[in-house]
């Protein structure tokens, strides 16, 4: 996989503190495997070369909204995230309460998602980007490959990853800038990830590897 600025992006899903700060909801499933990863500053790693190089940044986000807690059914995880109202949002236009938030950036990252170049695409409601407009942006911008990071390894970014793949793109995974629940009964969500990247990806790499490549 050739990378580079002209067509490739880094793409970063749910850079935010309910699965990346020990404050969050969720970090009593993730935090073991998110120190384990390095995983926060491993994300700011990427973040830093792909701004020093030019490489364009996308975020795909996870909201819920009050709205979303009527859902009918789910899955295990959606259920979760909906009981403990994870990256809840009491509306869709009002940003009341959100800084700090689970929902927010981790503080970190606020620098390289704030500069008015980042683009922020709409939020996925359940795990892939079948439900937000990320393939529209990188396609309007003629982006085909991407350097996929984010949370969590073996939902969202595992889901971006199948669709993006489905949708004629190039995809790296930097498997150590993520992170995945551990589940006493369900299992190790990282572990399952990892092996179906090797499986899926065009290119599985370190974040070593990943910085020297858009070098």
């Amino acid at each position: 996989m050739n990378i580079n600025s002209n067509d490739t992006a880094l793409v970063v899903i749910d850079p935010q503190n309910d699965v990346l700060s020990e404050t969050g909801v969720s970090w009593g499933l993730v935090g073991e495997s998110v120190k384990e990863n390095n995983t926060v500053e491993n994300l700011a790693r990427l973040f830093t070369a792909a701004k020093e190089h030019g490489f364009g940044v996308y975020i795909s986000p996870h909201y819920l909204y009050p709205h979303d807690q009527a859902w009918q059914f789910g899955g295990a995880v959606e259920k979760m995230m909906l009981e403990d109202k994870e990256f809840f949002r009491p509306d869709p236009l009002c940003l009341d309460g959100f800084p700090g938030s689970g929902a927010d950036w981790l503080n970190l990252y606020k620098p390289f998602i704030e500069d008015g170049k980042t683009v922020v695409v709409s939020p996925h409601k359940v795990w892939g980007p079948q439900t937000n407009d990320l393939v529209l942006q990188l396609r309007k911008r003629r982006v085909n490959k991407v350097i996929l990071a984010g949370m969590l390894a073996n939902l969202c970014v595992e889901s971006h990853l199948r669709e993006l793949i489905e949708q004629g793109f190039e995809v790296a995974v930097v498997k150590d800038a993520t992170a995945a629940p551990r589940h006493p009964e369900i299992g190790d969500g990282y572990t399952a990830a990892v092996i179906n990247y090797g499986f899926i990806a065009n290119a599985v790499l370190t974040t070593d590897n990943a910085v020297k490549a858009m070098r």
